[in-house]
């Protein structure tokens, strides 16, 4: 499984640990940017992420920015991407069966680094359900 990750100045830390956590464990990770702490405009990395998912180039993709609604709202505008901002564990494991989540938002300044390589793990690791309900209802998103 291919993973693309980005991130602005407010998530660039955790994005690291993210990133040294997934290659631990065996996945292929891409980062899109941002390269340090200095201010940047988080839509150029979270649009990169998305329209990386939405072309099919990685498999599932991970956003972190301060809060992770900015990213999450920017990335839920390309055609495709079914982004979730997650906080805990059951939400990163539902969103992954229910809504097939493709992309995983989260915010660094508003979980600490454990929690949020927990989540990393339930997001990446849950299948989507494929349930017929499921299915009726993502076609209904567009």
């Amino acid at each position: 499984m291919t993973i693309a990750i980005g991130s602005d100045h407010g998530g660039y830390e955790l994005k690291l640990e993210v990133i040294k956590h997934l290659k631990d464990r065996g996945f292929e990770v891409t980062d899109y940017g941002c390269d340090s702490t200095a201010s940047c405009d988080y839509p150029i990395y979270g649009k990169a992420v998305a329209e990386a998912i939405a072309a099919g180039k990685q498999d599932l993709g991970i956003l972190i920015c301060g809060t992770g609604i900015g990213m999450s709202m920017v990335a839920n505008k390309v055609e495709g991407v079914r982004a979730a901002l997650c906080s805990d564990c059951f939400s990163a494991q539902a969103t992954r069966e229910h809504n097939n989540a493709n992309v995983l938002c989260m915010g660094a300044r508003t979980i600490g680094p454990g929690l949020a390589l927990m989540i990393v793990d339930k997001f990446v690791d849950t299948p989507f359900s494929n349930d017929e309900r499921h299915v009726r209802r993502i076609k209904m998103f567009s």
